[in-house]
């Protein structure tokens, strides 16, 4: 065996001294890399701020604009306790209930407007099946596994800047025979509508319309220019004036200011929208919106809250985008949210069915809707 020879540094003047510089100078880089990270600036709002919020509103009053900007603008610190006083609204008007929506996209793509965040509008190179309005045994077998998951609604969905003749008809008749044979509640998502358009759709049993606002007034037109906010606005005022309740709510997270989200939430609110969806942007590839810097889940349980403080009584749905960046916080989001999609959205997919009814009983909540149990094997 090779004898090791051990090795010895020459004891030359001001070596030592280099190696107690050099181990000196070590420990002090070792220990700048281990050091414990700076205490975040970021402090709690004073106790009860939320609470009193919720105390007024479940008085019969309302937030200012400036106290919904706020809730926005509050330190992620803040969001149990903002939940927390959410949820005591929420609760008052509903319980511990969660209603359950299908959406059908009864006809993908060829839309001739040109919304930005869309993958089924001109100008969206995404992907997506293009196919004209499906026939009735699609729409019908769609129905039924609507009310096999519990759905309390069925979402009757086109792309289209409004509903030709041919669509019309074919949603005239289907819907009495869907309601019929499924006791389903029905939603028309068809676009801009007439005054006469609404009527027939009220004379044929369809329930309630959805026509999104999406953004603010002052920020539509930064993500559509083929129809205006006043466009949708009218097509709600249609709405109502025939009869039918109005859905309507928006997209959150396509580089809106905070104060846009405030001004949306109190249109829809003063509008009198009985059901109000708010999707969190899924940037699709091939939309001019791809790219866009996504919200943070703290930031859309703070929006998804501010809505439930600025329209109390009325049903709030988590709607797209809430698998992609609520996450794991997705429970969270029911505690002042009441309903959510079951299954897939127009064109991305949704979370299992089994993992909503999961998230679901695991929070104590119940599914309210159409059908009297909801098999959770499904």
């Amino acid at each position: 065996m090779t004898a090791v020879r051990a090795v010895s540094f020459p004891k030359t003047p001001g070596t030592i001294e280099f190696f107690c510089c050099f181990f000196s100078l070590t420990r002090q880089i070792l220990s700048m890399s281990i050091a414990t990270p700076a205490a975040s600036t970021a402090t709690f709002s004073p106790a009860g701020t939320y609470d009193a919020l919720a105390e007024r509103v479940l008085a019969g009053g309302s937030i200012t604009r400036e106290e919904a900007l706020a809730i926005l603008d509050a330190p992620d610190l803040d969001v149990p306790a903002i939940l927390a006083a959410g949820y005591r609204i929420r609760h008052h008007h509903f319980g511990n209930s969660v209603q359950l929506y299908f959406l059908m996209n009864a006809k993908s793509g060829l839309c001739p407007e040109d919304c930005h965040y869309c993958s089924q509008s001109k100008v969206s190179d995404a992907p997506v099946p293009k196919y004209n309005i499906l026939k009735r045994d699609e729409l019908m077998e769609a129905a039924r596994v609507a009310a096999e998951r519990g759905a309390k609604t069925y979402c009757l969905v086109i792309s289209a800047r409004g509903p030709n003749e041919r669509e019309m008809n074919a949603v005239e008749k289907i819907v009495p025979e869907i309601k019929q044979k499924y006791n389903l509640d029905i939603c028309a998502c068809l676009g801009l509508l007439s005054t006469e358009q609404a009527e027939r759709l009220k004379a044929c049993g369809v329930d309630r319309v959805n026509h999104n606002l999406n953004s603010s007034e002052s920020h539509y037109e930064k993500i559509c220019t083929t129809h205006t906010y006043a466009d949708r606005v009218q097509t709600l005022r249609n709405v109502r004036d025939a009869g039918m309740e109005m859905c309507s709510g928006g997209i959150i997270g396509m580089g809106e200011a905070k104060e846009d989200i405030v001004s949306m939430a109190f249109d829809l609110a003063e509008l009198g929208v009985k059901s109000i969806p708010v999707n969190i942007l899924n940037a699709i590839d091939g939309t001019p919106l791809e790219g866009t810097d996504a919200m943070s889940a703290q930031d859309a349980l703070k929006a998804l809250a501010m809505f439930r403080f600025v329209a109390p009584d009325r049903e709030l749905r988590i709607a797209g985008g809430r698998e992609l960046h609520l996450r794991s916080l997705q429970p969270q989001g029911l505690y002042v949210a009441n309903s959510l999609f079951v299954g897939d959205y127009l064109t991305t997919k949704g979370q299992a069915p089994q993992a909503d009814y999961d998230m679901i009983t695991d929070l104590g909540f119940e599914i309210t809707g159409s059908c009297e149990e909801v098999s959770l094997d499904r």
